[in-house]
C-alpha cells in the first residue's frame, strides 16, 4: 500500500471539508458529497395555496431539479395568514437538507404585521437564493371594470370611492401593501378584501367575484394572456419586456409606484454548510436550464444571481424597507 498516496488523498479531503463551509464558492463540492445529497426526494414547503404566484415560481422550478437530479422536489402548499403558516412550519423542520422553504417579499413584510410570529425570517432559516423578481401589476376583471386604459381606470375609482374592490393573497402580504400605497400615491378608496392566497383571490378575479388585484406578474401572466383579466399598468418607471403593451406606473403620472414581488429560497437553521452548498448549486442549475429560463421569461421575471450572503442583506433591507410602508399606510388586519 502506498502510504504517501493515501496521506495526500486525505489532506485533499480535509482541504475541500474546509472549504464547505463558505456558501458563495459552491463550484468545487467533493463527489462523495455529490453522492449523500440528495439521495431521496426534497420537499419544498409552498406557504400559500396551489394557483398563486409562489407556485407559478416553484413548479418549474420542482420540474427543472428533477430532470437535473433525478430526485423530486415535491411542493408542499402550506395556505393560510399571509404566508406566516407555511413559514413557521418549515422554520420547525429537520435541518438535513431535505426540506426548503420558498417564500416572498410577503415574507420580509410579516415582521411589521403580525406582532408574535413562530418563527424570524432572518434568524430561523438560512438564506441559499433569490430566484425570481418580478414587477407588480394592476389588473382587473375586464367586465366589472369596463375601461380602456389607466386613465379611466383612474377616473372611475375617483368618480366611485370604496364601490369596486381588490382581493390579496392576504393581509399583510405586498398585494395588500401594493394595494394600500397605491391608494395613498392615487388618491382613490378601494375596499380590501383579504384571501388565504394569490390562487383563489385570482379565481375570484377571473369569476368576477371580485374587481382588480394588485398581484405579482407571475401569477397573472396566463390570465392576461387569455384575456380573462386586463393589465392596465406595472409598476416601476419601465414596460415589461413581456407585456410591452402595457404602461409603467411611471407613465401613467405614479412616478413612485414601485412594488415589486420577489420569491426566494431558504433551508431552516442549522442545516449543515456542505449540504447548502450542494442546494445552491442545484439551484443554480436550474436557473440556468432552458425550461425555467423560458418559464420565468414567460411570466416577465428575473432569475437573481445574488450570493447567499447578498440575498440575506437584501432580506435584511426588504425587513425594514416594508416596516416603513406599514407605518405609512397604517395598514392593519381586518
Amino acid at each position: 500500500m502506498n502510504h504517501s498516496l493515501d496521506r495526500r488523498s486525505l489532506l485533499r479531503q480535509a482541504s475541500a471539508l474546509a472549504g464547505w463551509g463558505a456558501l458563495g464558492t459552491l463550484g468545487h463540492v467533493p463527489a462523495h458529497a455529490q453522492n449523500a445529497w440528495p439521495n431521496k426526494p426534497v420537499t419544498m414547503v409552498v406557504p400559500f395555496p396551489a394557483g398563486g404566484g409562489t407556485d407559478a415560481f416553484a413548479r418549474p422550478l420542482s420540474a427543472a431539479f428533477a430532470k437535473l437530479t433525478g430526485r423530486q422536489l415535491v411542493i408542499d402548499n402550506r395556505g393560510g395568514a399571509g404566508g406566516t403558516l407555511g413559514a413557521g412550519i418549515a422554520s420547525r423542520a429537520a435541518p438535513d437538507g431535505y426540506t426548503l422553504f420558498m417564500g416572498a417579499v410577503h415574507h420580509a413584510i410579516a415582521p411589521s404585521m403580525y406582532p408574535k410570529l413562530d418563527y424570524d425570517i432572518e434568524k430561523d432559516f438560512v438564506p441559499i437564493a433569490l430566484v425570481a423578481n418580478v414587477p407588480q401589476v394592476v389588473v382587473v376583471n375586464p367586465k366589472n371594470v369596463n375601461v380602456p386604459d389607466f386613465k379611466a381606470f383612474l377616473e372611475l375609482m375617483r368618480k366611485n370611492p370604496g364601490k369596486y374592490n381588490y382581493g390579496s393573497a392576504g393581509t399583510g402580504t405586498s398585494h395588500h401593501l401594493a394595494g394600500e400605497l397605491f391608494k395613498q400615491q392615487s388618491k382613490t378608496f378601494i375596499t380590501h378584501i383579504p384571501y388565504t392566497g394569490a390562487g383563489p383571490a385570482l379565481r375570484d378575479l377571473v369569476g368576477g367575484q371580485v374587481d382588480m388585484m394588485f398581484d405579482g406578474l407571475g401569477s397573472s401572466a396566463t390570465h392576461i394572456k387569455s384575456g380573462r383579466v386586463k393589465a392596465l399598468m406595472v409598476s416601476g418607471n419601465k414596460r415589461n419586456p413581456a407585456f410591452p403593451d402595457v404602461p409603467s406606473a411611471a407613465e401613467v403620472g405614479l412616478p413612485d409606484y414601485t412594488v415589486t414581488t420577489w420569491y426566494g429560497v431558504w433551508a431552516p437553521k442549522g442545516t449543515p454548510p456542505d449540504v447548502l452548498a450542494r442546494i445552491g448549486e442545484e439551484i443554480r442549475r436550474c436557473g440556468a436550464s432552458d425550461d425555467v429560463k423560458t418559464a420565468w421569461a414567460n411570466n416577465g421575471a428575473e432569475f437573481a444571481s445574488l450570493t447567499p450572503q447578498q440575498f440575506s442583506g437584501f432580506v435584511s433591507d426588504e425587513v425594514k424597507r416594508w416596516a416603513a410602508v406599514v407605518k405609512a399606510s397604517g395598514a392593519k388586519f381586518d
